[in-house]
C-alpha cells in the first residue's frame, strides 16, 4: 500500500447555453431585503464538481440536508460541473448564485465580474499531488515530458508551473522545457494507463487512481510546499448581489456545510458513502471503495479558507502570467463563517 500525504481554460460549457440557463432559473428577489422569511421565495443556483474535495458539497446534497437547511422558501436549483472555468463562466453570465470551487477560478471570477463575489467559506484543504511514471525521479526527469493538468491556468495547472520554474526547468504560459497538456481528468488518466503522457498534476481522487489504476508514484506532494501544510482547494463562492440580498440563505447554506464536514468526522464511513453515492449520481460511475478512502485520508475538510494560501495561489498565477493583478481586494466575506464556527464554539477563521 501506498499513502499519499483545477483561472482560465477551455470554456467547456458555451455563453449561449449558459445564458439560456440563466433565463430559465434566475433567483427571485426577497421583498425583505435580505430575508428569506416572511412567505416570499428565493431560488439558489447553486454549483459543485463530482470530485472527492466537494465531499461536503455532494454530502450535503445528497443526504438532503442542503435543502432542508435552507427551508421551504427557498429554491436550490443544483448544477455539476467538470472545472472551474465552467463555473466561473455560468458565474460571468449570471447563471450562478453560488459554487464550490478552487481558489484559483474563485480569483478569476474576482477580477473578471469587478469584484462582484466573495469567498464566504472554506470546504477542503490539500488532496493534490504530482503523480509520474515510475522512471521519473527528479524535476531533472522531466526535460521533454508530457505533464497533464485539469485545465490551463486552474489551481492545479498553476501549482505544476510554478515548482517546475522554481526546479531548475523553465516553463510559460505558452511553453517551455515540458510539454503541459490541460485536459479532463478521466482523458488524463486513460492517457496516463496507455503511456502517452509522463505524469499529471491532480486533486483526488485521480491523483490516488493514477497511482493505483495507471501504476504511478508520487514526486511531490502538494501539501509539503505549504506552510504547515496547508493550502485551500475548495472553497465557496457566492455573488455579491446575491449575497447582498440574501444573506440569511447564505448563513443556511454554511450552517449546512459545516454539518457536512462534521459528519466526515464523526461517521466517516457513512460520510464516505455518500460521496461516492453522489459521484455516481453525477458521472454515471461508481468509485472503489479504497479509492473513496484513500482520498478522504489525503483531504483536510474544514470551512477556513486558509487565505494566505490564496494570496500565494494569486502572485503565483500572475507570475506566469494568468492574471494582470494579484490584488485580492475584498475577495473574503468571512462574516457569516465565523458566525457559524461561534455558535458551534468554535475559533474563528481569519481572512
Amino acid at each position: 500500500m501506498f499513502r499519499l500525504r483545477r483561472l482560465l481554460g477551455p470554456l467547456a460549457v458555451g455563453i449561449a447555453a449558459i445564458t439560456m440557463l440563466a433565463a430559465c432559473g434566475s433567483s427571485s428577489k426577497s421583498s425583505t431585503g435580505g430575508s428569506s422569511g416572511g412567505g416570499s421565495s428565493t431560488t439558489l443556483r447553486l454549483g459543485y464538481f463530482p470530485n472527492v474535495t466537494h465531499a461536503p458539497a455532494i454530502i450535503g446534497v445528497v443526504n438532503g440536508s442542503f435543502a432542508q437547511a435552507l427551508g421551504p422558501n427557498v429554491k436550490l436549483s443544483l448544477k455539476t460541473f467538470n472545472s472551474g472555468s465552467e463555473a466561473t463562466t455560468a458565474i460571468l453570465a449570471g447563471a450562478l448564485d453560488a459554487s464550490f470551487v478552487g481558489p484559483n477560478p474563485a480569483i478569476n471570477a474576482y477580477q473578471k465580474t469587478g469584484g462582484d463575489v466573495r469567498i464566504v467559506s472554506g470546504t477542503a484543504s490539500g488532496g493534490a499531488y504530482f503523480v509520474v511514471k515510475p522512471s521519473i525521479n527528479s524535476a531533472a526527469d522531466l526535460k521533454g515530458k508530457k505533464i497533464a493538468t485539469p485545465q490551463l491556468g486552474n489551481t492545479q495547472d498553476v501549482a505544476l508551473r510554478t515548482w517546475l520554474n522554481n526546479n531548475g526547468l523553465h516553463v510559460t504560459k505558452s511553453g517551455g522545457d515540458v510539454t503541459i497538456l490541460p485536459e479532463d481528468n478521466a482523458v488524463t488518466l486513460t492517457a496516463f494507463e496507455q503511456g502517452s503522457i509522463d505524469g499529471a498534476w491532480v486533486p483526488e481522487p485521480w491523483a490516488t487512481r493514477l497511482v493505483t489504476e495507471g501504476g504511478g508514484k508520487v514526486l511531490v506532494e502538494e501539501s509539503t510546499l505549504w506552510p504547515q501544510g496547508k493550502f485551500t482547494t475548495t472553497v465557496l463562492l457566492v455573488t455579491k448581489s446575491f449575497l447582498d440580498a440574501h444573506r440569511d440563505v447564505v448563513q443556511k447554506l454554511v450552517g449546512a456545510l459545516y454539518d457536512s464536514i462534521d459528519e466526515i468526522k464523526t461517521n466517516p464511513a457513512q460520510a464516505r458513502q455518500q460521496t461516492s453515492d453522489g459521484i455516481k449520481n453525477v458521472t454515471g460511475k461508481a468509485l472503489k471503495p479504497s479509492i473513496i478512502d484513500a482520498s478522504f485520508q489525503h483531504i483536510t475538510f474544514t470551512l477556513d479558507p486558509i487565505a494566505p494560501s490564496l494570496q500565494t495561489s494569486a502572485d503565483n498565477a500572475k507570475a506566469l502570467g494568468f492574471l494582470k493583478s494579484s490584488d485580492l481586494g475584498n475577495i473574503f466575506d468571512l462574516s457569516i463563517v465565523n458566525q457559524v464556527l461561534q455558535a458551534h464554539g468554535q475559533a474563528q477563521v481569519q481572512p
